[in-house]
């Protein structure tokens, strides 16, 4: 018997959370119940449901200017019937409506459909992964007076400003969110008694993620990244820029190794919100 037409609405409610995990286990993701709480309330979740079921999500995550569309999931039985397109479209579709410009993350697989709908790509970034902890080679960068350190709540007001400068919009509801999630990753690096970095993570279901990183040069990112790298247990991802090619080779001497790349895109707009000089690592495909 055929499946049932799905019926796509937008909320998605905190009772079906376990469907949507469930789509996430399907897919291989990452993600886990405190991402999707996220969503829930910053953002929007289109649900299509099937009887009593979700069978699809795509979320939209708004950022001043900016959103940010991701977790088009679709389940097994209920795929080659464009309902990961329409999906699409009904974001779109609310972000237009808004005066948002759409923003997402792209695999290969996705860019031409995302082309022909009239996004355009910004620059690029890899998936690395870590099975274990590996122990940290020598490296040639210098601390250059910069100081690393746990982050205290006095501190967030300055990082949130710092991070929205890097990012082009504030997103700090969103970072209140992954602070305790991976207090190892939650780190600021100072220079001259000013804010020149930040890190932060996140635990998830098949490894544990950091980012975003964000610092004023390479050396800032090595120090943070070296202050967190050795306290972080068992597998672990970071969604690193592909132009920050000397230290992509230092994690690659950490014992990273790379599953994927992405794209990020935006629709009808080729210039980015984000500062890719202070850029190194992003939250993830799905938040930005």
């Amino acid at each position: 018997m055929a499946p049932s037409e799905p019926v796509i609405c937008a909320a998605l409610a905190a009772a079906e959370l376990s469907d949507a995990e469930a789509l996430v286990r399907e897919a291989g993701w990452n993600q886990v119940a405190a991402d999707w709480e996220i969503f829930r309330a910053l953002g929007t979740v289109f649900a299509a449901r099937a009887g009593n079921r979700v069978v699809a999500t795509a979320a939209i995550l708004p950022y001043g200017q900016f959103a940010w569309i991701s977790m088009v999931l679709v389940a097994g039985e209920q795929r080659r019937r464009n309902l990961g397109t329409r999906l699409l479209k009904r974001c779109i579709d609310a972000l237009r409506e808004q005066d948002l410009v759409p923003v997402l993350d792209a695999t290969p697989a996705g860019r031409p459909l995302y082309r022909a709908l009239g996004f355009e790509e910004t620059w690029g970034y890899h998936r690395l992964a870590r099975g274990n902890a590996t122990p940290l080679p020598e490296h040639s960068g210098t601390t250059g007076g910069t100081t690393v350190r746990p982050i205290a709540d006095a501190d967030w007001p300055a990082l949130c400003a710092y991070d929205a400068a890097c990012f082009g919009a504030d997103r700090s509801a969103l970072l209140q969110r992954l602070r305790g999630r991976l207090p190892a990753a939650e780190l600021i690096a100072e220079r001259h008694g000013r804010v020149a970095g930040l890190l932060l993570g996140r635990n998830g279901r098949t490894a544990s993620q950091i980012g975003p990183l964000v610092a004023e040069d390479d050396d800032v990112a090595l120090a943070l990244l070296a202050r967190a790298l050795p306290a972080i247990e068992g597998a672990l991802y970071v969604d690193f820029a592909d132009s920050k090619t000397t230290l992509r080779d230092w994690l690659a001497k950490c014992g990273f190794s790379a599953q994927r790349p992405l794209t990020r895109m935006q629709l009808g707009r080729s210039a980015g919100f984000d500062d890719e000089t202070r850029t190194f690592a992003v939250v993830g495909p799905e938040f930005g």
